[in-house]
């Protein structure tokens, strides 16, 4: 079986998750011939993670711009896999952003989108990923591809429940604290420039590009954290 060959092989170089999709009407229509999806997790560091205290830190800057570095480098694992087995594959950087419409502040193609249908987590308030596993504090990538995929995990309800604690956290205001709702508009949960222009004030860690305050509050880490040890 294909789905557990590159699963294995994705675990074996470093991937903390692996999930396998069909995204259906979800595939961008300019990559339709895709119509599949490898989603790659990378688990960030407990101890990073708790260094950051009411802002970013240098520790979280430099980790998350090396957990990016690795989750690209899984990528390409995966397309060596694919191409190797007669298939097509494009890989989904960790860290993306258009050329096309700066204000958009979106990638060619959400990670989270192919995560969710992969049944490896819910996409919480905070507009995060939510994982059984590793709570929000992971990274993700993504491979799209003409092999044919099918999940392996059932699909992840809301689970945030009356928790705001993101909200509270964020000090953009960007989190709505509203449910996502599969399919809805991003701002319904979460203002991206909101967000985006308060990273911009933590330049005295790097080109500011890291905030990390609604993935730090979320409860999900510390439940995965404690069920882990």
């Amino acid at each position: 079986m294909l789905e557990t060959e590159l699963e294995i092989h994705l675990k074996q170089n470093g991937a903390a998750l692996v999930g396998f999709s069909a995204l259906g009407d979800k595939a961008p229509a300019e990559l339709g011939k895709f119509p599949f999806a490898v989603t790659i997790v990378r688990k960030l560091s407990d101890a990073v993670v708790e260094t950051i205290d009411g802002k970013p830190t240098l520790p979280y800057f430099q980790h998350y711009r090396i957990t990016n570095t690795k989750l690209d480098l899984l990528a390409l694992c995966a397309v060596d896999f694919i191409e190797a087995h007669g298939y097509d594959a494009l890989p989904v950087a960790a860290s993306q952003s258009t050329n096309t419409d700066k204000e958009a502040y979106r990638g060619i193609f959400p990670h989270k989108t192919a995560a969710v249908l992969a049944g490896l987590g819910f996409i919480g308030k905070n507009g995060l990923l939510i994982t059984r596993e590793y709570g929000s504090k992971v990274r993700l990538a993504t491979v799209l591809t003409d092999m044919p995929l099918e999940p392996q995990r059932p699909l992840l309800s809301d689970g945030c429940g009356d928790c705001e604690r993101c909200k509270s956290a964020c000090p953009a205001g960007a989190i709505t604290g509203a449910h996502y709702v599969y399919g809805a508009p991003r701002d319904t949960i979460l203002n991206a420039r909101l967000c985006s222009e308060h990273m911009k004030t933590y330049r005295d860690i790097g080109r500011g590009a890291v905030c990390g305050l609604c993935m730090r509050a979320c409860p999900y880490n510390q439940k995965a954290q404690q069920e882990r040890t």
